[in-house]
């Protein structure tokens, strides 16, 4: 008998946004079993699964291990098809065993950040009713009579799959808290199949010879697809690293052909990579990429990086582009399978070349657990209303504005945060920026700009004036703020609400 809370907790059919281009799956698919037994399968079982600095796993290794790990789950622990597990660590092997034991038993993935507190994971479990939790031994101090890693007994290599279908919820992600509270967004077992087969065919475009590697934790979606799901699927191989500050190493220890990280991650390497480097594909999400950004990794290391975006509600990234397509400064072009347009707030569609709002469909899509009001705000008119300000060009390549939510109006101007943050960047003593409006009285709103500044001094005036030589003058930030860090998710993305309060 399956636990029905999840799918009780589904919002209402008629809320759920259009979906479109969903493949023909069997009656029962469980995606751990077509990801990781379907690896072996295919001729990948004596191939290297993970690499990390404390071990190495081939495919057959791994699904050894999560088998065993799956025994335990159900024999020790009595997990019953969709209860809720709590996954607490951070990158590891054991985490990535631990998330497909889960789904190959029935159960439903709730993997949480290493760094998230007491307060933030007591939110999670009630919101999610956990009914298990396993946590690595390194980080359980923030958790109440967790199951610890090290306590798992390893026993029968044999299990078998529990038989669940397309549409049982696999994962239940929470969003990274960008905007405040963090939301509870469920998947389904074909959903996670559905982001293998669009955005790595259509753009990633690896190979089994790759080797896969970045920052973002699991729990993020960024990360579970670009360092476990992606290179799974198509038996290529994934470095896994307990510290972000690794990735600099990682990358040559292990010759790291794919990277995923964000624009952050990327800014902070570009005056450390060695030249002798080999990696061929970077992926850039969470956050816009700057322009500058782009373009001083470009001449680095001849590569430009793929951006993309993609949201914890759609799972994964929906709009990118790749190689000759890249257009500098774009986000790029729909990921086949899904559709986006720009609309306004009644659903009319904007023109071409004028900000409007981001709307997305495609195979996934946002499904908020108990929570009808975010719900109705998220999906309207059958569509995904991401919360991005964008521009559309005729062309069909989509130009990121601003969160919805960011733009301010100062004297009656529209100005885009993101606008003004990029022509700060371009500054060579600037290394990080963050812009919001402020009230004031004779304008409504000014441009604040916080600014962290690199070795190079520079003052306020200064890059004022700056700012006014890159874009139009009256962008220009009436107040600028020097700190010495900006309020970012564990992800890496900034926390402007923090910015503003």
């Amino acid at each position: 008998m399956r636990d029905p809370f999840a799918e009780n907790s589904l919002p209402p059919k008629e809320l759920w946004p259009e979906l479109i281009n969903i493949p023909d799956y069997p009656e029962h698919l469980n995606c751990a079993s077509e990801i990781l037994d379907k690896a072996i399968e295919n001729g990948f079982g004596d191939k290297i699964a993970i690499y990390s600095a404390k071990e190495t796993l081939t495919y057959n290794q791994l699904l050894t291990l999560t088998n065993q790990i799956a025994n335990f789950l159900v024999n020790d622990l009595k997990l019953k098809p969709g209860n809720r597990v709590l996954i607490h660590g951070p990158n590891t092997s054991k985490f990535v065993a631990i998330w497909f034991a889960v789904l190959k038993a029935g159960g439903i993935c709730v993997a949480t950040m290493p760094l998230l507190r007491a307060k933030e994971l007591n939110y999670i479990i009630e919101k999610a009713n956990i009914s298990h939790i396993l946590s690595d031994d390194s980080v359980s101090g923030e958790l109440t009579n967790p199951t610890l890693f090290s306590s798992i007994t390893y026993g029968n290599s044999e299990f078998s799959n529990v038989k669940t279908k397309p549409t049982d919820v696999a994962i239940i992600a929470f969003t990274s808290g960008t905007t405040g509270k963090a939301k509870a967004t469920a998947h389904f077992h074909r959903d996670i199949l559905a982001i293998c087969d669009h955005f790595p065919v259509y753009t990633l475009r690896a190979s089994s010879n790759d080797i896969f590697c970045g920052t973002p934790p699991l729990a993020f979606t960024f990360g579970l697809g670009g360092l476990v799901l992606f290179p799974f699927r198509i038996g290529a191989s994934t470095v896994l690293l307990e510290k972000p500050t690794d990735l600099l190493g990682a990358i040559s220890d292990f010759k790291v052909t794919t990277l995923f990280t964000s624009p952050t991650g990327y800014r902070s390497m570009i005056n450390q990579l060695p030249t002798d480097h080999t990696l061929k594909i970077c992926v850039s999400a969470g956050e816009n990429l700057p322009i500058s950004t782009f373009n001083q990794w470009k001449e680095k290391t001849g590569i430009s990086i793929i951006d993309g975006i993609g949201a914890t509600e759609m799972l994964h990234i929906f709009i990118s582009a790749s190689g000759s397509e890249i257009r500098p400064g774009s986000t790029g072009k729909v990921v086949p399978g899904y559709e986006a347009c720009i609309l306004d707030s009644d659903g009319n569609p904007v023109p071409n070349g004028e900000v409007g709002l981001l709307a997305v469909k495609g195979p996934t899509g946002c499904r908020y657990l108990n929570d009808e009001d975010r719900q109705k705000q998220y999906v309207k008119f059958g569509w995904n209303y991401t919360g991005d300000a964008y521009i559309r060009d005729k062309d069909g390549y989509f130009w990121f504005q601003a969160r919805a939510d960011d733009m301010i109006i100062s004297g009656g101007y529209n100005i885009s945060a993101n606008e003004v943050e990029n022509a700060l960047l371009c500054h060579p003593s600037v290394k990080e920026c963050g812009v919001v409006g402020v009230p004031d009285e004779l304008r409504g709103n000014i441009v604040k700009a916080f600014v962290v500044l690199g070795e190079n001094k520079v003052t306020a005036p200064e890059l004022q004036e700056f700012v006014k030589k890159e874009i139009a003058p009256y962008k220009y930030p009436r107040e600028i703020e020097f700190v010495t860090t900006l309020p970012r998710t564990e992800t890496g993305k900034l926390q402007r609400f923090k910015l503003k309060k």
